[in-house]
């Protein structure tokens, strides 16, 4: 494998075949030429990449539990902001390199612990103003579990804790808007990209990196595990969620809405639906409504963004 892409994550983890997210990680800590510091939330990735006593990390990491991975970034901007006061990052008194560079604090988390059980402690750094970037990859269920439904999970999908039958269609919620919950913050950069579309996602990541204080990107992550699709089309399937308006590509910086990928002639919803058995019991006579009702949703919710980006 290309050096440059395993600088900061080695190969030889456990991620499962056709998975995104070293990908993620890869493109997002590629974005700087800076030091990097992990902290990584329980989940998916922290799992395949630390089985004892061997780890794929070749930076600096911090396993943090599911709830607090924002709070451990919390104390490292602490501690860096002490050593500055002390002069340790100051040019040395015969005008030779910095003493110490600082490092870019960099989280990683699923949808599990960010939408739902890490909420508090992201909400608690994003208002506290800290300075790191936070990475939500968002693969819409507690895979790392069993595939549970989570707050990210879309309405109509079928889960281990949602499960489709007689008397039920799937998830009856929709999903969360983090993208709201993080803006209303006030923070001054924030992106929703799709590993699908890495050139997108360096982009956006090299933008939050240069951000000083907190930055957040958002990433859609399609699990084949969970998903139930084909290992070789996690690429086809994440395309196929922004080509039909389901999973837009934007940021918002200084309060700005701004699409960075216009679908002139979606795909229906159905497409992207149907590449997946999570959804497949909606093809089914008496559920049918619910793909209608998904299409609605998506519909109203990119008029929604269009109108954010033409009045910001």
């Amino acid at each position: 494998m290309n050096n440059k892409l395993t600088k900061h994550l080695s190969s030889g983890h456990a991620t499962c075949q056709g998975c995104g997210i070293p990908a993620i990680v890869r493109h997002v800590l590629g974005a700087t030429d800076e030091p990097v510091i992990v902290a990584n939330a329980t989940g998916c990735l922290e799992v395949t990449t630390t089985i004892y006593p061997y780890t794929a990390w070749k930076v600096p990491y911090v396993h943090s539990v599911f709830g607090n991975a924002a709070a451990t970034a919390s104390g490292i901007d602490a501690a860096q902001k002490a050593l500055e006061r002390k002069g340790y990052f100051k040019k040395s008194a015969k005008g030779g390199s910095a003493l110490g560079r600082k490092a870019k604090i960099v989280v990683f988390g699923g949808d599990g612990g960010t939408y739902d059980i890490g909420l508090q402690s992201l909400s608690g750094a994003l208002e506290r103003g800290h300075d790191f970037l936070y990475v939500c990859y968002d693969n819409e269920g507690y895979m790392n579990t069993g595939g549970q439904r989570s707050g990210a999970t879309p309405y109509g999908a079928n889960t281990e804790t949602a499960p489709a039958g007689e008397t039920s269609f799937g998830k009856a919620q929709q999903r969360k808007d983090l993208m709201e919950i993080v803006n209303a913050h006030g923070i001054k950069y924030l992106a929703q990209t799709n590993v699908a579309y890495v050139n997108d996602l360096k982009k956006k990541a090299k933008k939050a990196l240069e951000t000083p204080g907190p930055s957040f990107l958002l990433v859609l992550q399609p699990c084949t595990q969970l998903w139930k699709f084909p290992t070789s089309e996690y690429v086809a399937v994440g395309k196929l969620a922004t080509e039909t308006n389901f999973w837009p590509l934007y940021e918002i910086e200084d309060g700005k809405y701004t699409i960075n990928n216009i679908q002139k002639n979606p795909k229906p919803i159905e497409e992207f639906l149907k590449t997946q058995g999570r959804f497949k019991h909606l093809f089914a006579d008496k559920n049918k409504k619910v793909i209608s009702d998904i299409q609605n949703t998506v519909n109203a919710n990119l008029e929604k963004l269009v109108k954010k980006a033409q009045n910001s």
